[in-house]
Order: C-alpha cells, then structure tokens, then sequence
C-alpha cells in the first residue's frame, strides 16, 4: 500500500476534479464570468495555503522556488482560463474530452524538451486512454467550434503544469511551488479581470456555491496533493491517471444527478482503467509483453 501511495493520491484528486467541471458549470450559470471565477478561486486557494502552512513556506522559500512557482503558476493560470472561457462555448463533456487530450501531450513534451525516449506503454497508454475519454464524452456530434479550440489550447497549459510540476517538484518544496503558483495565478486572473472591466460582482447563491467547490477541493486540496504525489510519481502516468476524472465525473453524475447508465459510460470507463492499468504494470502479468519488456 505505501508503495502506491502516490498513485492514490493522485486518484483522489481524479475523483475531486470529477465534480469540477460541473461546479465551473454552476458558476457561470450562476452569474458569474470566466475571469471573475478565476480569481476567486486562486484568492480564497491562496490565502488558506499560504495562511495555513505561512511558516514552512516562510522557512523554504528560495529564489529558485520562486522562479519555477511562476512557471508554473502561467501554465495553470493559461489552462484553468482557456478551460473556462471555452465553456462558455462549448457543452461540459466536449469540454472535459478536450481537456484530458493533455494525456497524451505530456510524454511528447519530455521527447520535445529533454530529448526522452518516449515510453511505449506511456504513449500507448495515454492514446488508450483518450479513446475511453472519447467513448465516455462524446456524443454522436464531432463538430469543432470556437470553445472546443480553446479547450485544446487549455489541454497544452495543463499539459506543460503536469510535466513541470513532476520536472520541479524534485528539487524543490512542495507546499512553497503549490503556494507560489496560486499566488501567480490570482494575479494574473485579478488583472485581466480588471482590464476587461468585470470587477463588480453580481451573482446567484449557486454561483458562489460553485466557486466554494472549486476553491476549497479542486484547487487547494487537490494541488497540493497532485504536487506532492508527483514527487512519487512520473509525468506520464501522472497524466493518465488524472484522465479517470472523466469516470469519476460520471459516476458522480449517475450518483447525485441521477443520470442514466449507458453501455457507451460502461464501455468507456472500462476502456480509461484499462490504459491506467497498462500505465502501471506495463502488463507484465501477461507473458508476452514481459518479454517485450525486457528488450
């Protein structure tokens, strides 16, 4: 078991950002705006952080630390914002497809910037993967729009803060590279903000509800923990296991919303664990590709 804690934790981020996508919904519906929920959310997630553990930041905070929290303080700010803004243009399944497309970006970036020898049951791991996220998403409309571009531009963002994150996590404190990257973040999401002119606030009881959702669970707790079980864990199968959110979110869904159960979700599903289990065994419990394997 503490083996593996690493993969369970990141597995329970996987379930949290189940229900992300439609706290998000919640909130624009809500009344609030893609910038508006943005800085809410990075606000009340940075000011718990950096309340909660101020003296360990305080007592490890490095210049380095700094530099590469910005880094990735962009990527997540650049991912959360085209996520958001694209769905206000798109439906949340197309949206939440789109976005788990960062599976398979992840192992290209460390062959792009590294020069790493991709992985062959990473990569097929992360395309099996996409395939489930696609079975499980999508309807029978594969139409593209302006919100779907977006989205695939969000998928890069989150791409590059998974990799980063399993990149700088190695060398620096988990917390202080957590806390940094909220705090960049809110700014960045304040300043746009106040330059397209959304600084008054005006909405719904469940707009709010939302964004409690958001900041509390999906951005603090899940951050935190998706940064320190990076350290346990590489970038790729990091990737592949967060893409079960997809599953998550529909079990939450047929959970608390009562949505019908499909072959499609079951198939899907079945399809997305599939290529986790890959990711981890590599499947050398068959013994052909044991022997693939050790060549």
């Amino acid at each position: 078991m503490k083996k593996h804690i690493g993969e369970i934790g990141l597995f329970i981020v996987a379930i949290i950002w189940g229900g992300g996508f439609v706290a998000t919904q919640a909130a624009l519906d809500g009344g609030l705006t893609t910038s508006q929920i943005m800085t809410l959310r990075f606000f009340i997630s940075a000011v718990l952080l950096n309340m909660i553990f101020f003296k360990q930041i305080k007592n490890n905070i490095t210049r380095g630390t700094i530099k590469v929290g910005i880094i990735l303080g962009v990527c997540l700010f650049l991912g959360f914002f085209l996520q958001t803004l694209g769905l206000n243009y798109t439906t949340p399944s197309k949206n939440a497809f789109i976005t788990s497309v960062n599976v398979v970006i992840v192992p290209f970036i460390g062959l792009a910037l590294y020069k790493r020898k991709l992985d062959k049951f990473g990569v097929a791991s992360s395309f099996l993967a996409i395939i489930g996220i696609a079975v499980l998403s999508l309807s029978a409309d594969f139409t593209i729009n302006f919100g779907d571009v977006l989205t695939l531009l969000c998928a890069f963002g989150f791409a590059f803060q998974i990799f980063f994150t399993s990149e700088f996590v190695k060398n620096h404190n988990p917390i202080v590279l957590t806390a940094i990257q909220f705090d960049v973040a809110f700014i960045l999401s304040f300043i746009v903000q106040i330059i397209i002119g959304e600084a008054r606030l005006n909405a719904e009881l469940s707009g709010y509800m939302g964004i409690i959702y958001l900041s509390l669970f999906s951005t603090t707790i899940c951050f935190l923990l998706q940064t320190i079980c990076s350290k346990m864990v590489d970038g790729t199968r990091v990737a592949i296991i967060l893409s079960t959110e997809a599953v998550f979110g529909t079990i939450l869904s047929i959970i608390i919303l009562g949505e019908p159960v499909t072959v499609r979700m079951i198939v899907g599903s079945i399809i997305i664990f599939m290529s986790v289990i890959t990711a981890e065994t590599k499947l050398s419990f068959i013994p052909f590709f044991k022997n693939i394997e050790k060549k």
